[in-house]
């Protein structure tokens, strides 16, 4: 896996400063970080849930989770005030830049009749999220999985601008977007 961090220094810098003409250099977008979150609802009948979402986490990207807890009573849906409802991992520098790697040069091309991410998830400040239907595409998710369990990634970039700008970064760093993206994707 070539070093993204370099790559990013060495050509992507001065690619996006010809095609967007910053005056200054700081201004030149970049991943800050990426955040990687599941919900996880079906703790409140599955309490083996949790534990597995926290293995899987730890397994993917080298570090433990955050739990997240409810703030208010639903009784709709079965939570009570401070029930964990979610997981997330944040992650910067060298553990981001490793997670981007594997994630474009193994785990997107893994999926089963890919024809790219979609280039629809941008949020309007700069920012992509993509949902993961199965963590079973991972190589460090093993063993007897129960269920097959989502999650979404999400790159938080320096750019709050525009979703141009977020794009080329991404599509620069080989993010693997689709080509003639229809209505029905």
């Amino acid at each position: 896996m070539a070093d993204l961090k370099q790559k990013y220094n060495q050509t992507i810098k001065k690619k996006l400063q010809e095609k967007f003409q910053y005056s200054n250099v700081m201004a030149i977008p970049k991943i800050e970080k990426i955040v990687i979150n599941r919900g996880l609802g079906e703790v409140v009948t599955n309490n083996k849930a949790l534990n597995t979402t926290i293995e899987q986490f730890i397994a993917i990207t080298g570090q433990k989770p955050i739990l997240r807890k409810s703030k208010d009573a639903i009784s709709n849906f079965k939570i009570r005030e401070g029930q964990i409802i979610g997981c997330k991992v944040t992650l910067r520098s060298k553990r981001m830049y490793d997670f981007l790697s594997k994630l474009i040069n193994i785990i997107l091309p893994k999926i089963r009749d890919f024809r790219g991410v979609p280039t629809k998830s941008f949020d309007g400040r700069g920012n992509y999220t993509l949902g993961i239907k199965e963590d079973s595409i991972f190589p460090e998710i093993q063993g007897d999985i129960d269920k097959l369990r989502g999650f979404d990634i999400s790159f938080v970039t320096s750019t709050n601008t525009s979703d141009e700008e977020a794009f080329e970064l991404l599509s620069l760093f080989g993010m693997p977007f689709r080509k003639n993206q229809t209505k029905e994707d």
